[in-house]
């Protein structure tokens, strides 16, 4: 009986051999897939857009001329926004109010008074036209940048071409004071090393001189690709990109579509979506044991008390974001037809993002760390161009989607990342979970002071770290 059933359990056994070998061909099969999938780094579509009216022209026929630009007011501009501010009506605010419930209108009228009596837009005009100004169309649109090179280049010292991409309720003025640190570090006591820009600083469509988009869905993905199109259209292959605000996400979903055309990736506020149930341990475990999570204890100090500092403080600075997600044209209407409405809308963002404890002082800090005339030219951007309800429906167009359904969800950043956190920025993210998305951080700095707009408040300190940056980054 035994040897009878020999050869039926020889069979049985083959049978088993041929099951394990098929099993695990296909379990190596499907390892090696996804061992060369993980290396195959995902990226955004490109894709293509038509922003002007009408219909697109035929291929060969769009103008692709880069066209210098100057920045000109007509004094029927400037009588008409003196009339405005002479009609200004104010309401009193409540007593020791500060900046707590906004604009102080006290202190509003006191920046009214100056701008109207001893502002001087045309000296202002000038300022901005010291660097070269252009335009050109892309898809549609005509697009506005400055672009600055360095007089003067050391021998042997490679020029590196870096794009700086502002946000809201900012402008490419908020460059004004970083660019003659890149472009001539020398000069400016920065000559530490081998590192010199030539910087490109475009307007965002809609912002400023840049033409608004005729059509709906402009987003940042829509942005960055016009980008692309303007830095090849200048003739670079190979580029640094710098940002905050809307420009760290415009340059980050830059460096998601075209990876092979991006240097190095150099952000001032970071963007990512912490979300689910697995988030919440992390979020929890923080705060008593950091070193398990990853967090440092600089982390810690900067992230709590987590609901103070990333919820209650992020719901009080964020009531315009809700506005202007949503329905932006009903509020852009009013604050397109008053001056005075626009200044205290915008200047109340240079208040407390650049320090949150402005909002006890009764003038918002805001001459603490900015001149009236340097704030005032920033909101002019605005008035001159009609231009506030565009801005805002940036935000219509990026925020009013499930963020989880957009291209650039699921995208990792390959590219060499550089991030410098500043403390007074409206939430800090620690390098543990920016990681996350950024996969190849070359440099993380704890900056010792500064906020939202670091360019534009602290503009030796971020050029300093851009430097640092991009020195590591060509040793690689």
């Amino acid at each position: 009986q035994i040897i009878l059933c020999l050869p039926r359990s020889f069979e049985h056994s083959q049978k088993n051999v041929v099951l394990v070998s098929a099993t695990a061909l296909g379990a190596g099969g499907i390892l090696i897939y996804w061992l060369r999938s993980r290396h195959k780094i995902k990226t955004i579509e490109m894709g293509d857009g038509w922003w002007g009216s009408g219909e697109r022209p035929l291929k060969g026929q769009e103008d692709e001329s880069i066209r210098p630009f100057k920045i000109e007011t007509s004094d029927k501009v400037i009588e008409d926004l003196h009339r405005r501010l002479e009609q200004a009506r104010y309401t009193p605010p409540l007593e020791g109010a500060a900046f707590h419930y906004g604009f102080n209108s006290s202190y509003l009228q006191k920046v009214v008074a100056y701008w109207r009596n001893q502002f001087d837009w045309r000296k202002q005009v000038e300022v901005l036209n010291k660097y070269p100004h252009f335009q050109t169309t892309i898809e549609g649109i005509d697009i506005h940048f400055i672009h600055v090179k360095p007089s003067y280049v050391p021998h042997g010292r490679a020029v590196q071409p870096l794009l700086m991409v502002h946000g809201w309720p900012g402008s490419f003025y908020e460059f004004y004071k970083i660019i003659p640190l890149l472009t001539d570090p020398a000069r400016h006591g920065l000559n530490e090393g081998d590192v010199v820009f030539e910087v490109i600083c475009p307007s965002i469509p809609g912002y400023g001189f840049s033409e608004a988009p005729h059509q709906k869905g402009f987003d940042t993905i829509a942005t960055a690709r016009i980008f692309h199109k303007l830095m090849n259209r200048l003739g670079f292959k190979e580029y640094y990109l710098q940002g905050g605000d809307w420009g760290s996400r415009i340059t980050t979903n830059m460096a998601q579509m075209l990876p092979q055309s991006v240097k190095g990736l150099h952000l001032n506020l970071v963007f990512i979506g912490r979300q689910g149930l697995r988030r919440i341990l992390p979020v929890i475990l923080g705060a008593y044991v950091p070193w398990l999570t990853g967090l440092t204890r600089e982390d810690v100090r900067r992230t709590y008390p987590f609901i103070q500092k990333n919820i209650y403080e992020l719901l009080r600075e964020t009531g315009y974001l809700h506005i202007q997600a949503t329905k932006p044209d009903t509020a852009g209407c009013g604050l397109n037809d008053s001056p005075v409405g626009l200044a205290a809308y915008i200047l109340e963002k240079f208040s407390t993002w650049t320090d949150k404890s402005f909002l006890h002082k009764d003038d918002g800090g805001l001459e603490s760390k900015y001149s009236l005339d340097e704030l005032l030219t920033n909101v002019m951007i605005y008035w001159v161009t009609s231009s506030i309800v565009s801005s805002m429906r940036f935000y219509k167009e990026n925020i009013s989607k499930d963020p989880g359904l957009t291209a650039d969800a699921r995208v990792g950043v390959y590219v060499p990342t550089g991030i410098a956190a500043f403390p007074q920025e409206l939430a800090h993210t620690p390098r543990a979970w920016a990681k996350e998305i950024f996969k190849n951080i070359i440099t993380y700095s704890y900056m010792p002071r500064g906020g939202h707009f670091a360019a534009f408040e602290e503009p030796k300190l971020l050029a300093q770290d851009i430097m640092h940056f991009v020195r590591k980054v060509e040793q690689l």
